[in-house]
Order: structure tokens, then C-alpha cells, then sequence
């Protein structure tokens, strides 16, 4: 597992952070018309349940927003990756076809709210959660360079791989992706994360093939070991 800190930095501004991080082996794929049926499904129950007014106000995404305040960034400039996805049903867009990986990922965070990293390639064993800096090079996957200066960005040995609002180009995961590391952020706390925890857990053995799965609870104060 890879070792994950959190910054005093973030934790002063965001004391009820905790991070959930997931670490197993796969086998991705192109898109799998299952899983996309599945997505279909979500985003019919959004559609039916939520509306555009309301997206902020869900407590997972409105403590992201929050966050993003605190930090001195504008969150309907750099909408955090689960609102911006539930945005984007909302206004009868499709949602991207990328490969069953990632398109998981994002069913997990459309159905619990959470923006979650996910990284191939860490350059060191570990990262650390910290503060975008201003001039700070970051090129967000799709988006080209993105100025990242006052948003939560994990770095590893290199530089920068993930925000709540997109991942690094660097260490995105493509087809030939067979370690992953899942980050779910609880920017609003500890209530509901193993739940989304678990049904992550239940995709990635569905559609993946994961194994050697380990997960780990991290605050700024410890790592905890969990069976989900």
C-alpha cells in the first residue's frame, strides 16, 4: 500500500478529513457493456431524485466545496469531479466511455458523492496530501494544464497526481493498468465512506478481476488497516 500523509496545511483547514485508500491488482478493459448498464441505472435514479439546485447542497460534495473555500479556490470555477459528473446527467449529457476502470470509478462517485483519485504509476511509494501552489505545473487528464494553486493535491516523489477536481495526466491509469490505487476523499468525514468503500470493493471484483485488495482509513493524526 502506498504510504498516504496529510499536510498540516490541509488538516487545519479541513479537520474532518479522512481518506479512504484502496490497493489491489486488476485487469481492466475497454468499456463493459454490464457495468455501463449499471451506470444507466444511476444515472436514471439521478435524474429522477436530484435536481441541478440541489447537487451542492449534498453534504459529500458541499464539504468539498467548502474545502476548496477554505483553501482560497473557487468551486463553480473548479467544480469537484462527483458534482461536475452529476452536473452533466442533469443536463442530458453523456458521460464518457474511457475504459471499465475508470468508468467504475466515477459510478462510485456519482452514487456516494465522493471525488476520488485514481493513479498508476506513483513515482516514490508515496504521497502526501498538500496545497496547489500558484505557477505549480499540472497538466488535469482532458483538461490540459490546470492551475491547481488552492486546490487539495496529492504529490508524490515527482509532483502532483490528483485533485478533487481531475487527475494527473502522468499517472492515469490506461489499459494496460494492472495496480491500482483509489483514493475516496471524505472532506465531510467518516459517515458513509466505508460504505462507498464496500461498494467499490463489490465493482472492482465484479468487472475487474481485483485481488490482493487492501484498504487503509488515513487521518492526519494516523493510517488505520480495515477489511471492507
Amino acid at each position: 500500500m502506498t504510504n498516504i500523509s496529510i499536510s498540516e496545511e490541509i488538516a487545519t483547514a479541513c479537520p474532518d478529513l479522512h481518506v479512504l485508500a484502496l490497493s489491489c491488482d486488476v485487469c481492466n478493459s475497454e468499456p463493459d457493456e454490464r457495468l455501463w448498464q449499471e451506470i444507466a441505472d444511476e444515472e436514471k435514479a439521478v435524474r429522477e431524485t436530484v435536481n441541478l439546485e440541489q447537487i451542492n447542497k449534498w453534504l459529500p460534495i458541499q464539504a468539498t466545496r467548502q474545502a476548496y473555500k477554505r483553501l482560497g479556490k473557487d468551486p463553480n470555477r473548479y467544480r469537484p469531479s462527483s458534482e461536475a459528473l452529476r452536473r452533466r446527467i442533469l443536463r442530458g449529457l453523456p458521460l464518457y466511455k474511457v475504459d471499465t476502470l475508470v468508468d467504475l470509478i466515477n459510478l462510485v462517485s456519482i452514487r456516494s458523492g465522493y471525488s476520488i483519485g485514481d493513479a498508476d504509476k506513483i513515482a516514490g511509494g508515496s504521497l502526501v496530501l498538500g496545497v496547489g501552489r500558484e505557477g505549480e505545473i499540472y497538466h488535469g487528464i482532458g483538461r490540459g494544464e490546470l492551475n491547481i494553486a488552492g486546490l487539495p493535491v496529492y504529490r508524490d516523489a515527482v509532483g502532483g497526481v490528483g485533485t478533487p477536481t481531475s487527475d494527473e495526466e502522468r499517472t492515469k491509469i490506461g489499459l494496460d493498468t494492472t495496480h491500482l490505487l483509489m483514493i475516496i476523499n471524505g472532506y465531510s468525514g467518516l459517515e458513509g465512506l466505508e460504505a462507498a468503500g464496500k461498494y467499490a470493493v463489490g465493482l472492482l471484483s465484479k468487472y475487474v478481476s481485483a485481488i490482493n485488495m487492501e484498504a487503509e482509513l488515513v487521518t492526519a493524526k494516523d493510517r488505520t488497516k480495515i477489511t471492507l
